[in-house]
């Protein structure tokens, strides 16, 4: 017989025993609030509200907390359903909000909504760029040589006849859809289908170009995944790339990537391409190998989104939420990987000016 009866007795230390004992299994959450001042980012996540928000109606959530929420959302790569609902029940994403098992959580409606207002605003790239500078200050992004690379943001497939398909690489939408308003808004026309290894993809892809010193990310670019890789090359590099090595693999190569990386005076340390009459020499086949042992550590980068963020999976639709969503997820692998860096290198920023 059971005589199981449950309690609604709580001890008033029995959360923070829970918490203890997940710290001591090691919390990411825990570990990342630790070292970030999120103060830092309030002056531009408050861009978000146009206006000043008047006294009339319920309080609005503060922007901080709702960028943290983004943050939690792209490190697990939660939908918004899923987000509330895992800050409703989980402790370790309450510490991290700062929020207590009394507290209002944003309903999903709400984190669509700032989230939306954000990315209209392009306010994830800011934010990113104003992070990157800090990490450039204290040299952890140390200039002292890139490497460049692309990956795969896949979106829902598209159910769409090739003729549909045909219509929408021209840029125009069946006139059926004209009458279904509903349907058409569930149509990505921005998201395209490409192949690799034999392998089919649909939807985008996060350029990115990575600070060969501690694996940050420096730039980046989103386009749709049928845009080659060395086409967003010029967009990749800057000035403060000058002398330095530039790593990527013989997908960069080309008359158009030669002139694009002497136009910004970098050292191409590309892979070289063999070709049905021209093979690689011996010669060339050893360059590229020993290029290969700096330019794997850019795997490490689209590693941790594929492993510890859960994959690069884009759930909304159009060019620019992809946009915003590759944003927030290079933003968020830059904060965890600062965490990292802090952690087993011992290398901090003494101040986080604001």
């Amino acid at each position: 017989m059971n005589n199981y009866k449950p309690t609604n007795t709580t001890s008033l230390f029995s959360e923070d025993y829970r918490l203890e004992k997940l710290s001591k299994q090691g919390d990411p959450l825990e570990r990342l609030n630790k070292i970030v001042d999120w103060e830092y980012f309030r002056e531009t996540i408050e861009k978000v509200h146009k206006k000043k928000m008047v006294n009339a109606g319920p309080k609005p959530y503060d922007p901080l907390l709702m960028f943290k929420i983004l943050i939690l959302q792209r490190y697990y790569n939660l939908s918004d359903f899923q987000l509330e609902y895992q800050i409703l029940d989980r402790l370790t994403f309450c510490r991290f909000l700062g929020l207590s098992l009394n507290d209002k959580v944003p309903d999903e409606k709400t984190v669509w909504s700032f989230r939306d207002k954000l990315i209209s605003k392009g306010i994830e790239k800011e934010l990113f760029e104003k992070f990157t500078s800090l990490l450039e200050k204290y040299g952890l992004i140390a200039h002292q040589g890139k490497i460049i690379d692309a990956s795969f943001v896949e979106a829902p497939r598209q159910r769409n006849s090739r003729e549909k398909n045909e219509l929408i690489k021209q840029g125009k939408t069946p006139e059926e859809w004209d009458d279904q308003p509903n349907k058409k808004r569930q149509k990505d026309v921005d998201a395209r289908w490409t192949k690799k290894n034999n392998q089919s993809y649909y939807g985008y892809k996060n350029h990115a170009k990575v600070d060969n010193t501690h694996k940050f990310i420096d730039t980046y670019t989103t386009t749709d995944a049928s845009v080659h890789d060395s086409q967003v090359l010029d967009t990749l590099l800057t000035e403060k790339d000058k002398d330095q090595n530039l790593w990527a693999d013989s997908a960069y190569t080309g008359e158009e990537q030669e002139k694009t990386i002497k136009k910004y005076e970098v050292n191409n340390s590309v892979h070289e391409k063999g070709y049905k009459n021209s093979p690689l020499t011996q010669t060339q086949k050893e360059s590229n190998k020993e290029k290969s042992k700096t330019r794997a550590r850019v795997e490490h980068v689209f590693g941790f989104m594929e492993q510890s963020m859960n994959k690069l999976y884009i759930k909304s639709i159009g060019i620019k939420r992809a946009i915003g969503f590759v944003g927030l997820v290079n933003l968020t692998y830059n904060l965890f990987r600062y965490e990292q860096v802090t952690r087993l290198d011992g290398i901090t920023m003494a101040n986080w000016e604001r």
